[in-house]
């Protein structure tokens, strides 16, 4: 065997072991997310006793964070493009792990909707970011598996969540669902720094402003028939939703 080939060889592995650990980091961050979309539910009526109302008006907080979320995922990618996918994923943690600190000191409900929707931003940026940094530091024969290990917390997060939070709930207390998240968060930045390499596009165009308010306010009205199912009132947001998406002229959104 050559030194080339020797070289070759050598960078290979690295290559796929550098995918790996990225892969994995972002899997990190995506238990978290995930993990906390289903761990407060089994706390939903302990935290309305601690808030004093009905255990319905803490569907909000759920809303909320969707609705939040959906309007700031077309933001993402360029956001990644102009200011490095690494800056990005790592604000979009620091910014759910500071939501989520919020959300665990909440004394009321109005508190605990605007945490939420601070968490749903955050959630917004980092799934999407998270993805790309993965795919663009995986070679194509490693895609595979690199796309097969962030999966894996979509997949176990919605089992374990409820347990555990219930687990939380019962013998701690409501508040410790939210703040769980933040030795998670801090340790997902820490590997960020240490392992994701800073990646940034040479040329990014300017954001389309219409096109993230259009698709913003498409996504966001495809989740609110929920909100109007269960208050009572017919809608049409639906409508509103396709004649968005249909004049959306994007050519910078994800």
């Amino acid at each position: 065997m050559t030194t080339i080939q020797t070289n070759e060889k050598a960078d290979a592995i690295g290559s796929a072991r550098q995918a790996k650990i990225v892969a994995l980091v972002v899997a990190v961050s995506f238990f978290m997310q995930i993990l906390d979309g289903t761990i407060v539910t089994t706390s939903l009526p302990q935290m309305a006793t601690s808030f004093g109302v009905q255990p319905v008006a803490m569907s909000i907080g759920i809303t909320v964070y969707m609705l939040t979320m959906s309007a700031f995922i077309p933001l993402s990618g360029w956001l990644g493009d102009r200011f490095g996918a690494r800056r990005i994923f790592l604000l979009s943690i620091a910014v759910f792990t500071g939501a989520s600190l919020l959300c665990g000191l909440s004394g009321g409900l109005t508190e605990f909707v605007i945490a939420r929707a601070v968490q749903g931003a955050g959630s917004a940026l980092m799934t999407p970011v998270g993805r790309i940094i993965v795919l663009k530091n995986a070679r194509k024969s490693e895609l595979v598996q690199a796309i097969a290990l962030i999966t894996w917390p979509a997949l176990t997060a919605p089992v374990v969540g409820p347990v555990l939070g219930s687990f939380i709930t019962t013998y701690a207390s409501w508040h410790w669902n939210f703040l769980i998240n933040i030795p998670i968060g801090l340790v997902g930045m820490s590997l960020v720094l240490r392992f994701v390499p800073e990646q940034r596009e040479e040329k990014v165009g300017p954001l389309d402003i219409k096109g993230f308010f259009l698709s913003a306010a498409g996504l966001t009205f495809l989740h609110s028939p929920s909100i109007c199912l269960t208050s009572g009132i017919l809608s049409y947001h639906g409508i509103g939703a396709v004649y968005a998406c249909l004049s959306m002229k994007s050519d910078n959104l994800v």
